[in-house]
């Protein structure tokens, strides 16, 4: 039963790290189209960096269950 838990909460970890990435995206396209040209890189930085992070931090916890 922990297992199934602790996969749950991976797929979590990863669809927010995946959300995190799409909102810096989005973020940075829309800075970048106004008046903020090279500020808009920073928040696409942030955003890869953090959701990257979370995607990567579930993607281990899902290995370390050993579901795959």
């Amino acid at each position: 039963m922990k297992a199934k838990y602790l996969w749950g909460a991976a797929k979590v970890l990863e669809a927010v790290g995946l959300l995190v990435i799409l909102v810096g995206v989005f973020w940075s396209i829309s800075l970048g189209l106004g008046d903020r040209g090279l500020e808009s890189m920073a928040f696409e930085f942030r955003g890869l960096a953090l959701g990257g992070a979370l995607f990567a931090l579930g993607w281990l916890l899902e290995r370390s269950s050993g579901s795959r």
